[in-house]
Protein backbone atom coordinates (compact mmCIF):
# COMPACT_ATOMS: atom_id res chain seq x y z
CA UNK A 1 0.00 0.00 0.00
CA UNK A 2 1.57 3.34 -1.20
CA UNK A 3 -1.75 5.73 -0.37
CA UNK A 4 -2.88 6.36 3.09
CA UNK A 5 -6.45 5.17 4.19
CA UNK A 6 -9.08 8.41 4.31
CA UNK A 7 -8.99 10.01 7.63
CA UNK A 8 -4.95 9.42 8.53
CA UNK A 9 -2.61 12.62 8.95
CA UNK A 10 1.04 12.31 10.03
CA UNK A 11 1.82 12.47 14.42
CA UNK A 12 5.41 11.95 14.10
CA UNK A 13 8.55 12.26 12.28
CA UNK A 14 11.83 10.70 12.73
CA UNK A 15 14.65 12.42 10.76
CA UNK A 16 18.06 11.46 11.99
CA UNK A 17 20.00 13.33 9.17
CA UNK A 18 18.29 16.76 10.23
CA UNK A 19 16.94 17.12 13.80
CA UNK A 20 19.73 16.87 15.70
CA UNK A 21 18.04 16.13 18.90
CA UNK A 22 16.64 12.52 17.42
CA UNK A 23 20.45 11.88 16.31
CA UNK A 24 22.24 12.89 19.12
CA UNK A 25 19.38 9.87 21.36
CA UNK A 26 20.17 7.66 19.01
CA UNK A 27 23.51 7.76 19.34
CA UNK A 28 23.77 7.93 23.11
CA UNK A 29 22.06 4.56 23.28
CA UNK A 30 24.45 3.43 20.96
CA UNK A 31 27.21 4.20 23.17
CA UNK A 32 25.32 2.48 25.90
CA UNK A 33 24.58 -0.39 23.90
CA UNK A 34 28.38 -0.48 23.35
CA UNK A 35 29.86 0.15 26.60
CA UNK A 36 28.11 -2.60 28.04
CA UNK A 37 28.97 -4.81 25.21
CA UNK A 38 32.51 -4.11 26.13
CA UNK A 39 32.27 -4.79 29.37
CA UNK A 40 30.00 -8.15 28.64
CA UNK A 41 32.67 -8.82 26.70
CA UNK A 42 35.54 -8.63 29.15
CA UNK A 43 33.55 -10.55 31.71
CA UNK A 44 32.84 -13.23 29.10
CA UNK A 45 36.49 -13.85 27.28
CA UNK A 46 39.22 -11.34 29.20
CA UNK A 47 41.62 -10.47 26.74
CA UNK A 48 45.27 -9.37 27.23
CA UNK A 49 45.53 -12.25 28.95
CA UNK A 50 48.99 -13.08 26.11
CA UNK A 51 48.93 -10.58 23.27
CA UNK A 52 51.00 -11.76 20.75
CA UNK A 53 50.93 -9.53 17.25
CA UNK A 54 52.04 -10.95 14.25
CA UNK A 55 50.97 -11.60 10.71
CA UNK A 56 47.43 -13.83 12.40
CA UNK A 57 46.49 -10.73 14.29
CA UNK A 58 46.55 -7.92 11.36
CA UNK A 59 44.99 -10.95 9.49
CA UNK A 60 42.10 -11.23 11.93
CA UNK A 61 41.83 -7.45 12.16
CA UNK A 62 41.45 -7.24 8.26
CA UNK A 63 38.98 -9.63 8.42
CA UNK A 64 37.13 -8.56 11.38
CA UNK A 65 36.79 -4.85 9.23
CA UNK A 66 35.63 -6.46 6.09
CA UNK A 67 32.80 -8.09 8.10
CA UNK A 68 32.29 -5.07 9.79
CA UNK A 69 31.41 -4.10 6.16
CA UNK A 70 29.13 -7.30 5.16
CA UNK A 71 27.44 -7.04 8.13
CA UNK A 72 26.10 -3.08 7.44
CA UNK A 73 25.54 -4.92 3.81
CA UNK A 74 23.07 -7.59 5.05
CA UNK A 75 21.80 -5.46 7.78
CA UNK A 76 20.21 -2.95 5.01
CA UNK A 77 19.46 -5.96 2.61
CA UNK A 78 17.41 -7.83 5.69
CA UNK A 79 15.59 -4.60 6.17
CA UNK A 80 14.88 -4.45 2.31
CA UNK A 81 13.78 -8.28 2.21
CA UNK A 82 11.22 -7.45 4.52
CA UNK A 83 10.54 -4.74 3.48
CA UNK A 84 9.57 -6.12 0.07
CA UNK A 85 8.29 -9.23 1.69
CA UNK A 86 5.14 -6.76 3.06
CA UNK A 87 4.39 -4.57 0.38
CA UNK A 88 5.60 -6.68 -2.98
CA UNK A 89 7.67 -3.41 -3.46
CA UNK A 90 10.97 -3.15 -4.32
CA UNK A 91 13.22 -1.26 -1.35
CA UNK A 92 15.73 1.42 -2.09
CA UNK A 93 18.83 1.56 -0.79
CA UNK A 94 21.97 4.22 0.46
CA UNK A 95 24.58 5.54 2.19
CA UNK A 96 24.40 9.12 3.63
CA UNK A 97 28.04 9.53 4.42
CA UNK A 98 27.41 8.44 8.06
CA UNK A 99 23.79 5.93 7.92
CA UNK A 100 23.50 2.93 5.29
CA UNK A 101 20.09 2.76 4.92
CA UNK A 102 16.89 1.10 2.72
CA UNK A 103 14.16 2.72 2.37
CA UNK A 104 10.39 2.31 0.52
CA UNK A 105 7.57 4.29 -0.56
CA UNK A 106 5.24 1.57 0.62
CA UNK A 107 3.33 2.31 3.95
CA UNK A 108 3.87 -0.37 7.07
CA UNK A 109 1.02 -1.82 9.49
CA UNK A 110 2.85 -1.04 12.75
CA UNK A 111 2.91 -4.91 14.05
CA UNK A 112 4.70 -5.46 10.18
CA UNK A 113 7.09 -1.96 10.84
CA UNK A 114 8.72 -3.72 14.15
CA UNK A 115 9.54 -6.48 12.61
CA UNK A 116 10.96 -4.41 10.00
CA UNK A 117 13.00 -2.63 12.34
CA UNK A 118 14.18 -5.73 14.47
CA UNK A 119 14.73 -8.42 12.07
CA UNK A 120 18.79 -7.86 11.28
CA UNK A 121 19.63 -7.54 15.06
CA UNK A 122 17.97 -10.37 15.70
CA UNK A 123 18.86 -12.70 12.71
CA UNK A 124 22.79 -11.69 12.53
CA UNK A 125 22.69 -11.69 16.19
CA UNK A 126 21.87 -14.93 16.58
CA UNK A 127 24.14 -15.76 13.41
CA UNK A 128 27.41 -13.75 15.54
CA UNK A 129 26.48 -15.75 18.78
CA UNK A 130 27.07 -18.95 17.36
CA UNK A 131 29.58 -17.92 15.23
CA UNK A 132 31.06 -16.22 18.32
CA UNK A 133 30.53 -19.74 20.07
CA UNK A 134 31.89 -21.91 17.82
CA UNK A 135 35.22 -19.92 17.40
CA UNK A 136 35.79 -19.12 21.29
CA UNK A 137 38.90 -20.13 21.24
CA UNK A 138 40.38 -18.68 18.35
CA UNK A 139 38.38 -15.48 17.53
CA UNK A 140 36.00 -14.38 20.06
CA UNK A 141 36.91 -10.59 20.00
CA UNK A 142 37.02 -10.37 16.11
CA UNK A 143 33.13 -12.05 16.48
CA UNK A 144 32.45 -10.36 19.36
CA UNK A 145 33.17 -6.82 18.05
CA UNK A 146 31.25 -7.40 14.71
CA UNK A 147 28.16 -8.55 17.37
CA UNK A 148 29.09 -4.90 19.44
CA UNK A 149 28.24 -3.59 16.08
CA UNK A 150 25.53 -5.33 15.24
CA UNK A 151 23.67 -4.51 18.19
CA UNK A 152 24.77 -0.60 19.23
CA UNK A 153 24.09 0.22 15.16
CA UNK A 154 21.05 -0.94 15.60
CA UNK A 155 20.56 1.66 17.97
CA UNK A 156 18.01 3.92 15.47
CA UNK A 157 15.88 0.34 14.78
CA UNK A 158 15.56 0.21 18.74
CA UNK A 159 14.61 3.60 18.90
CA UNK A 160 12.06 3.53 15.90
CA UNK A 161 10.56 0.43 17.44
CA UNK A 162 10.19 1.67 20.94
CA UNK A 163 8.63 4.83 19.29
CA UNK A 164 6.24 2.78 17.24
CA UNK A 165 5.59 0.62 20.31
CA UNK A 166 3.91 3.32 21.86
CA UNK A 167 1.49 4.67 19.06
CA UNK A 168 -1.80 3.51 18.37
CA UNK A 169 -2.62 0.12 17.03
CA UNK A 170 -3.92 1.95 13.45
CA UNK A 171 -0.30 3.29 13.29
CA UNK A 172 1.51 3.12 9.73
CA UNK A 173 4.56 4.02 8.73
CA UNK A 174 6.53 4.89 5.59
CA UNK A 175 10.63 4.81 5.59
CA UNK A 176 12.00 6.25 3.29
CA UNK A 177 15.53 5.61 4.44
CA UNK A 178 17.05 8.66 5.65
CA UNK A 179 13.86 9.52 7.47
CA UNK A 180 10.15 8.19 8.61
CA UNK A 181 6.55 9.50 9.15
CA UNK A 182 4.19 7.59 11.29
CA UNK A 183 0.26 8.10 10.22
CA UNK A 184 -3.06 7.44 11.90
CA UNK A 185 -6.54 8.33 12.44
CA UNK A 186 -6.45 9.13 16.24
Amino acid sequence: MTRLPEGYREVRRVDLMRNRKQALRVNFIALLFMGGMVALGFFICPPFSEMEIGLHTVLGILIMIAGIILYMALHEIIHGVFMKAFSGRKPHYGYTGFYAYAGSDALFRKNQYLIIAFAPVVILGLVLAVLTQAFYESAFWYLYIIQIVNVSGAAGDFYVGWLIAREDSDVMVRDAGTDMSFYSAQ
